[in-house]
């Protein structure tokens, strides 16, 4: 082989690497900031890129994705999207509660945004008008912080005799007081009092629980919030431990023992989030893309967990129910 055939060969070979890193450099990037932990919440993540992947953006073939999970630590999230404005995103997906949203908004005018959002995204001053919500923010609602007052109705049926109902809250969620005014207007007519306790770390778990029952409250409702769905078997051990019938949020909660969830499915939540998310990446604005609401709200409730509390589930509950687990 002549010299300077085996040269040109040569560069050609180290031409290679070279020409897949700049294809890799050029791959759009997409920011995925969560106020959830990755270890228990990973199957939002799947519903997020399979969104993407039915839009045609493959993870790894056609986008990047760089993930940020604060893991129910409201204080981390402003660093952690900061670090991802820092990245160049192309596109930030703000999920896994309100804060997150909150976080990306302050770090960015320019970046468009798509979140989550179990409230409504309008009285909080997240956007200004669903249809059309202009700047650059978009996303998808799915109501499970307006469910208070259901899941109290929900509860009142399986424990009829609790006419004290607690209320776990944790004080750092930008949606606690509202959240706490739908249930107590919710409990007024079904003459039920509450007993409202705060849990922002863990070591107040035991602690809440405690005061719940010295305040003899006989059910419990476990607010919406990252930080508790990040908590998720050490809550449902608790509510165990002191035989109290809890209602939550997820159906995952029901799963891992808790007695019934009421709320919508975050997954085809997540998947519309995706699916915006190409949109954006193929040129679209997100203010002219109006915010989607999710519809479906699921009642799952947990046969096992209410025979060992010796509840008596009554038929009319059990046929509305999306879902009974033996």
């Amino acid at each position: 082989m002549r010299r300077r055939e085996f040269i040109t060969l040569l560069g050609g070979a180290a031409a290679l690497p070279l020409a897949a890193r700049a294809q890799h450099q050029a791959m759009p990037v997409i920011g995925f900031l969560s106020g959830l932990s990755a270890w228990e919440f990973a199957f939002l993540a799947t519903a997020f890129r399979r969104g993407l992947g039915e839009s045609g953006y493959v993870e790894g073939r056609d986008v990047s994705i760089e993930y940020r999970w604060a893991e129910g630590h409201y204080d981390r999230l402003p660093t952690l999207a900061s670090e991802l404005v820092g990245r160049r995103v192309s596109v930030l997906a703000a999920t896994g509660g309100i804060a997150s949203v909150i976080a990306a908004k302050a770090a960015t005018t320019a970046i468009p945004i798509v979140f989550t959002a179990g409230t409504d995204p309008v009285r909080i001053g997240i956007v200004p008008n669903l249809n059309r919500p202009g700047g650059n923010v978009t996303g998808v609602i799915f109501f499970n912080n307006m469910l208070g007052p259901k899941r109290l109705q929900v509860l009142h049926e399986l424990a009829p005799w609790a006419t004290m109902v607690g209320v776990m809250v944790n004080p750092k969620n930008p949606n606690t007081e509202s959240d706490l005014e739908d249930v107590r207007s919710a409990a007024k007519p079904l003459g039920l009092e509450l007993a409202v306790v705060n849990a922002s770390i863990e070591r107040e778990f035991d602690a809440a629980f405690v005061k719940l029952v010295e305040q003899r409250a006989g059910a419990l409702i476990v607010s919406p919030a990252p930080f508790f769905g990040s908590r998720r078997d050490q809550l449902v051990a608790l509510a165990a431990q002191h035989s109290l019938p809890a209602i939550y949020e997820f159906r995952e909660f029901t799963a891992a023992g808790g007695l019934a969830s009421y709320g919508t499915n975050p997954a085809e939540a997540y998947r519309h989030v995706g699916v915006y998310c190409a949109r954006i990446l193929r040129g679209e604005k997100p203010g002219d893309l109006p915010v989607q609401q999710s519809t479906k709200f699921e009642l799952v409730i947990n046969l096992k967990t209410a025979r060992t509390l010796s509840l008596n589930i009554p038929p009319t509950l059990l046929a509305l129910a999306d879902e009974v687990i033996e």
